[in-house]
């Protein structure tokens, strides 16, 4: 029997966008509401994070997810586990009050993890863990030595995996108080990374420029054989264009529409052309155009930059090399957290 499992799905984010909603649509429509169907899932497994804002949901979001998520579940007849993801849950130190709990009580089919807790699902018993903190903490760790199941999935932070692209956690736990399980699933990261036994499966789609080129998507989990299928998702709403005197009349831009896209000019000779070209590059209706020109890489010696990395991920750079006995770890945390903060206010 297969379950699907999605995680980190943040309706709402970028202040309720309808331009990322849209994007998200495409998934849903063709990617995974048709997959679904076809594998005739019963049961959908939302690892947290499902809406972006732990301080408030707007209406319109709400709606969007209502008409376009949850009334379709419910329509084909999925049944809608969801644990507690940091996102969702009001308080940091505890998940009593949260967003899925408050919003999706109409729904008969969907069930809220907020405490850590065993179900049997077609006959395998799994450990659902949510959110940890300060008020469960004590509770979790008791449950999961108690447990006999073989599989546990969760909102887990957990070191030595890929928080995104280029960064690896090593402030949160440590993996050891999990070696009993078999399989251990986790939302919470937005890429994909696995030690063989530990995975966190990523997010279904891009939602900040360091996701760009990351593959994303959903899984599909077959509870007898304890095989993972990932189906990926092939739409992007971030895209890259290195620029090389590339001529204006020769380039396809309809597959920019709707896209944020930064331009890289790697050389520009003639800027008639480019202007040209640019000019052209709006007119396809793209969502935004970044341009970067003269991006001189030649005063960080002792780090190695590409130009298509984002601001956060080169801060993070200068951060590594620094040779002080600060917490690294502790000021990457309060960076992202205050980029993300900047991030939502464009």
């Amino acid at each position: 029997m297969k379950v699907a499992i999605i995680t980190d799905q943040h309706f709402g984010c970028h202040r309720n966008s309808k331009l990322f909603h849209d994007y998200f649509l495409e998934f849903y429509d063709n990617v995974f509401f048709p997959t679904l169907i076809k594998e005739g899932i019963t049961t959908l497994i939302d690892m947290g994070d499902t809406f972006d804002s732990r301080k408030g949901v707007d209406f319109s979001a709400l709606s969007w997810a209502k008409n376009n998520y949850y009334d379709r579940l419910a329509g084909i007849g999925c049944d809608v586990i969801t644990v507690v993801g940091n996102h969702t849950a009001y308080y940091k130190n505890s998940n009593k009050i949260n967003a899925v709990d408050l919003l999706l009580r109409e729904y008969k089919n969907v069930r809220i993890i907020s405490h850590p807790e065993e179900l049997v699902l077609h006959g395998e018993k799994i450990l659902f863990i949510p959110w940890i903190n300060s008020e469960n903490k004590e509770d979790t760790f008791n449950l999961i030595k108690k447990t006999d199941s073989q599989i546990t999935m969760g909102h887990l932070e957990l070191n030595g995996f890929q928080l995104y692209k280029r960064h690896i956690m090593e402030d949160g736990m440590e993996t050891g108080i999990f070696d009993k399980f078999k399989l251990v699933f986790s939302g919470h990261y937005h890429t994909r990374s696995n030690n063989g036994k530990i995975f966190y499966l990523g997010n279904p789609y891009e939602i900040y420029w360091n996701d760009v080129d990351d593959v994303r998507g959903f899984h599909l989990f077959d509870l007898k054989t304890q095989k993972l299928t990932p189906i990926n998702n092939p739409y992007s709403i971030y895209s890259i264009i290195k620029y090389f005197d590339i001529p204006h009349t020769e380039f396809d831009y309809d597959e920019y529409k709707n896209k944020i896209v930064k331009v890289i000019v790697k050389q520009k000779t003639d800027q008639n052309n480019f202007e040209k070209f640019i000019d052209k590059l709006y007119s396809s209706n793209v969502a935004d155009v970044k341009i970067i020109e003269n991006f001189d890489t030649s005063t960080l010696e002792d780090i190695e930059v590409s130009e298509s990395e984002d601001t956060f991920s080169i801060l993070q750079k200068f951060i590594d090399i620094d040779e002080s006995n600060l917490n690294k770890n502790k000021i990457v945390s309060i960076l992202k957290e205050i980029y993300k903060e900047a991030y939502e206010m464009i």
